[in-house]
């Protein structure tokens, strides 16, 4: 885990287990997720930023988030190095069920960005804890993705796209994160 800095890419559920549901994965709210989450590594291995891939599992639920069916993996096309910290998750935020804030604290981290997959859950929320474990969060929206929710009951139909910009704003209004681009990242225009 080679790093220079006090930045960690936390890669939140981009695993296999989201392909293995084909027809919800196909009509995902942002196709580029995977393009733009592999730009973020990249960027975060050249600058020397830690790279920290974090999976979400639901042993014994025989379903897709099961570790025994075998889809509880990092997409193989972001290329996870051996070096890099990797962590699974029994709960939507990446800090409740594992050792992370111990691991960044350790390692001298002070602002972690967040990115992966199920905006409004595991990415939103994991931003919220790290805001409050007094972590300084980016959050890079088109680096994650989610689906739309179907009516039920008296509730109506959300879509994926709406879903999304409701994070921006929620995270960005109510002060748990700064909101910025892939493009942004990379290029140095976010924070530092």
């Amino acid at each position: 885990m080679a790093q220079n800095s006090d930045t960690a890419l936390l890669v939140i559920d981009a695993q296999e287990s989201f392909r293995q549901r084909a027809d919800e994965w196909a009509a995902t709210a942002n196709p580029q997720v995977i393009d733009n989450v592999a730009r973020l590594v990249e960027h975060a291995r050249e600058v020397g930023d830690q790279v920290i891939w974090i999976t979400h599992a639901d042993p014994g639920s025989g379903g897709v988030f099961d570790p025994d069916q075998g889809f509880v993996r990092v997409f193989a096309e972001l290329e996870p190095r051996d070096d890099e910290l990797a962590r699974t998750k029994t709960t939507v935020n990446a800090f409740t069920s594992t050792d992370l804030e111990e691991q960044l604290h350790r390692s001298g981290i002070r602002r972690v960005v967040v990115c992966g997959i199920r905006t409004e859950q595991c990415c939103e929320t994991t931003a919220r804890v790290a805001g409050d474990l007094g972590f300084n969060v980016d959050y890079v929206t088109d680096a994650t993705t989610t689906s739309d929710i179907a009516a039920t009951g008296d509730l109506a139909a959300v879509s994926g796209v709406d879903i999304m910009r409701r994070t921006e704003s929620i995270l960005s209004a109510r002060g748990f994160a700064t909101i910025i681009t892939t493009d942004q990242r990379v290029s140095g225009s976010a924070s530092a």
